[in-house]
């Protein structure tokens, strides 16, 4: 979240009772609520508690009548199925949660997690790349993410089928985490349910989603944010131009990761996507030692970082550090309200734009954008999507 966002500072520390990790989850699922909306509630009301109690009123004021947070019996379904599932939740503050994708404006409240989360504190690699992959690509994968994991490094994926799938099955041994477009108890493909199955048992399996979510093309996009978001560096292996490896690279880009590519044959599609990242300066990945020198420096800290976290604990007694999240500004009048909104949507258009543009070109203070921004996406006329980027709906 930007700097100077609100007018003081508030702790933001994770949920210490069922109760407060029921709230967290209300808020996370309740209508128009996303991550970027749920940290400004968070940051002006203090609780999840009181964000749900202020959040019909702040509806209201944004022209959405008779709002309705998500039920009780409802995130109480969702936290059964988890039990019954084996999975546990994993909220942002947590000792476990990955500091890396804490500083994320975006940053997952919650994660559902299934398997080790003591992987988390490892330094992270994403490799990604084609569903379709050559036998070469697959092969790339395997060595990539065997050396890796075997230099210590946890190998970061998104459970699909190709290089994904490779690189999880390489890296299995070593540490591989892979974040699930769906509930967390949701395997996509079908096809890589006992990889899924092993993976729970020796890795990690995360996901964002509610519990028993069938993944939508909408939830790819955002599974991709938070593979970059873990991970030091992200490396493609195979990627046509088009396609959903390259909205990684792009976010791990905006999340200001190292991007990497393996080069291949310039009439192979499959390799075009990695052919223009190293066109416009991407590293030139041959094998694993060169995503060891490119990322050396950071791999060291986050070693450093990880041996810290072993010899102090990770249980329930020990300490996670707080984060710092701003605090709420002075409420306005009804027509100034009115005023800045028209303004704001004047300014913005179906192709998303970053919110430090659109705030630059109101030429206002953070603090009197940010929380009418806020209202117009629980009013459904702004969207966030992933890299802070925000558009105007349709």
């Amino acid at each position: 979240m930007a700097k100077g966002l609100f007018s003081s500072t508030t702790p933001f520390t994770p949920p210490t009772t069922e109760d407060d990790r029921l709230s967290w989850l209300r808020l996370i699922r309740s209508r128009r609520v996303g991550p970027a909306t749920f940290h400004r509630l968070m940051a002006e009301h203090g609780t999840a508690a009181q964000a749900l109690a202020a959040l019909p009123a702040v509806a209201r004021a944004a022209g959405v009548q008779e709002y309705e947070c998500c039920p009780e019996g409802v995130a109480r379904a969702e936290l059964k199925a988890a039990r019954a599932a084996g999975a546990v939740m994993l909220c942002r503050g947590d000792q476990h949660y990955p500091a890396a994708l804490a500083r994320l404006a975006d940053a997952p409240p919650l994660l559902w997690c299934m398997g080790d989360p003591a992987l988390l504190a490892r330094p992270m690699v994403a490799l990604v790349g084609a569903r379709n992959a050559s036998s070469l690509g697959l092969r790339m994968a395997r060595r990539l993410a065997g050396g890796l994991a075997g230099a210590g490094i946890a190998v970061v994926s998104g459970l699909a089928r190709g290089i994904d799938a490779a690189a999880h099955e390489a890296a299995l041994a070593g540490g591989t985490v892979a974040v699930q477009a769906g509930g967390v108890d949701i395997v996509y493909p079908s096809e890589n349910a006992a990889l899924a199955a092993r993976i729970a048992a020796g890795g990690l399996r995360l996901s964002e989603q509610p519990m028993g979510a069938a993944p939508q093309a909408r939830h790819f996009p955002l599974r991709n944010r938070i593979v970059s978001g873990l991970a030091l560096g992200v490396v493609v292996v195979e990627a046509a131009a088009r396609s959903g490896s390259l909205i990684t690279a792009r976010a791990a880009l905006d999340q200001g990761r190292e991007v990497m590519a393996v080069p291949g044959h310039p009439m192979d599609a499959r390799a075009g996507g990695c052919n223009l990242l190293l066109r416009d300066g991407a590293v030139l990945v041959r094998g694993p030692e060169d995503v060891l020198e490119a990322l050396g420096p950071a791999l060291a800290a986050g070693k450093a970082t990880a041996n810290r976290t072993a010899r102090h604990g990770t249980g329930p007694g020990a300490a996670a550090p707080a984060t710092t999240i701003p605090a709420g500004p002075p409420p306005r009048s009804r027509a100034e309200t009115g005023a800045l909104h028209r303004h704001i949507l004047d300014r913005l258009g179906p192709s998303p734009i970053a919110e430090d543009q659109l705030i630059r070109d109101l030429d206002l203070p953070v603090a009197r954008v940010a929380p009418e921004l806020l209202r117009l996406e629980l009013d459904g006329r702004v969207e966030r999507q992933p890299g802070g980027m925000i558009a105007r709906r349709a």
